[in-house]
């Protein structure tokens, strides 16, 4: 099966029987056509189509030389710095469609898998038929175009412990029983986004697991379809509250729902497990692999689209209000341009750095990568401040589309116009900016930004231990110990 279409991938969704929970409903079948998902599932349609427009589709597919089949670029094995800069190309034509407001859009995970299948041999080290698992898996979700999620983290129950010193040892998602078919896993993960309406779900180690054995039921990879007996997903509510685009511009396109994931007994086949009772090498894997550097590349460039989508909007609205002749206003707009900039840079410096791994993949300079996803955590909620500061009360003044048309119309006419745009203009703009900085949608925007990559100080302590500064405290050290000169 080729790049498939958006019709394809909704039919795929409302296939499949699966459990899903939101507001008390339990729903098992159309769940893309549940009002809580019928908009993000349109949009993620969009980008399948995208694939197929003759504009795009060789910027966004590739043939597969095993298959002669076109599958989509980002399950593309990069050889050469020309395949990174395809690479990217595609992921920047997605985010661009999407305002960088879909982080866990299908490129993501791609990347993961698409690293992990070169580097199977670290699998291999576990057991020989993990490797083969892995390259097995990249191939089926490649050639079936499937949409991953994934979980990563163990419920806050107490965090103060390990999994297995919680209240019970089945909070954690583990392992229970093993047979000839597989393994059975209980308890929970967090937080899977796009969860309810994705194919699949992988279950991968994230925070760094213990090496006693009491820590070895919950070392595991593996990856199952959405709708495997036993697996549940539990909902927060939606921010798509079911308006119109006018009203919530972002909100009913790009809710990508957040889920607690259940795991009721559920049975995982041998040939879906990739890693099992192994924590020192589930430590190592994304590192080890390279995943975790060819995610980052993805996740840069989305926010390189995301930050352009930012200065295009507040320029907008400095000029929609002229405010933009004041230095202060200025000041403001250059943080963004300097965000913007910086992330190109940083993009374009791990490209051009890039160098064959032990994999046989051309893969970005990390230092670079590295650098920029541990600043947009920061810089990311500085922005929305700025965007609160730069709309002030305007951000307030937000009448629904209805009210246009209804008899207050010419009110809003008169005291909500703009410099050079009528009312219904400035107004859609400041509800996009309000959709950005203010709303529930905006909101998990900032804090999903924040803990992108997991908890940022937990981020720059590892950041600070991998870098190589031997070479620089040297060089100070070899100053101080140089000998004094004279001054005349």
């Amino acid at each position: 099966m080729p790049a498939r279409t958006g019709q394809q991938y909704l039919e795929a969704i409302n296939r499949q029987r699966r459990e899903v929970w939101i507001d008390g409903e339990r729903i098992t079948e159309n769940v893309a056509e549940h009002p809580a998902f019928r908009g993000v599932t349109r949009t993620l349609a969009e980008l399948y189509d995208m694939q197929h427009d003759p504009e795009y589709r060789d910027e966004l597919t590739y043939v597969c030389p095993e298959t002669g089949e076109r599958v989509g670029m980002s399950f593309l094995q990069p050889r050469t710095r020309e395949d990174l800069a395809r690479r990217s190309r595609m992921f920047y034509l997605w985010h661009s469609r999407t305002c960088g407001m879909m982080g866990r859009s299908a490129d993501y995970l791609n990347s993961a898998i698409m690293a992990m299948a070169a580097a199977a041999d670290y699998f291999g080290q576990a057991d020989r038929k993990f490797a083969e698992n892995i390259r097995s898996y990249y191939k089926y979700v490649r050639d079936n175009d499937l949409l991953l999620t994934h979980t990563l983290i163990n419920p806050q129950v107490n965090r103060a412990v390990g999994p297995s010193q919680q209240v019970a040892d089945d909070i954690a998602a583990r392992i229970v029983d093993e047979d000839d078919y597989g393994i059975t896993i209980r308890g929970a993960r967090l937080l899977a986004t796009l969860g309810p309406i994705t194919d699949e779900i992988m279950v991968f180690p994230s925070t760094l697991l213990k090496s006693g054995p009491e820590d070895e039921p919950y070392a595991y990879a593996f990856a199952i379809p959405c709708d495997t007996p036993g697996l549940r997903f539990i909902c927060r509510e939606t921010f798509d509250y079911g308006r119109s685009h006018q009203d919530h511009p972002l909100g009913s396109r790009f809710e990508e729902m957040d889920a607690i994931v259940v795991f009721d007994n559920v049975r995982v086949p041998w040939e879906r497990v990739f890693m099992y009772r192994q924590p020192e090498l589930c430590n190592g894997l994304y590192a080890e692999t390279g995943a975790v550097v060819h995610m980052t590349h993805q996740v840069v460039t989305k926010n390189v689209a995301k930050s352009e989508f930012l200065l295009g909007l507040v320029s907008f609205m400095t000029e929609a209000i002229g405010i933009e002749g004041f230095q202060h206003v200025q000041e403001k707009v250059a943080e963004f341009i300097i965000a913007l900039e910086f992330l190109k840079a940083a993009l374009r410096a791990s490209e051009a750095d890039a160098q064959i791994d032990r994999w046989g993949l051309m893969r970005p300079e990390f230092s670079y990568l590295n650098a920029a996803r541990n600043w947009y955590p920061r810089t990311y909620p500085r922005l929305v401040d700025l965007i609160h500061q730069l709309g002030a009360s305007g951000l307030m003044a937000i009448p629904s589309m209805s009210d246009f048309e209804g008899p207050i119309r010419p009110d809003l006419e008169k005291y909500l116009q703009g410099r050079g745009v009528d009312a219904n203009t400035r107004v859609r703009l400041f509800r996009l900016a309000w959709d950005v900085a203010g709303s529930a949608f905006g909101q998990r925007q900032a804090l999903y930004e924040r803990f992108f990559f997991g908890d940022p100080v937990r981020m720059a302590g590892a950041l600070v231990r991998s870098y190589d500064r031997k070479h620089l405290v040297e060089r100070v050290r070899q100053f101080l110990e140089a000998p004094a000169t004279v001054r005349v």
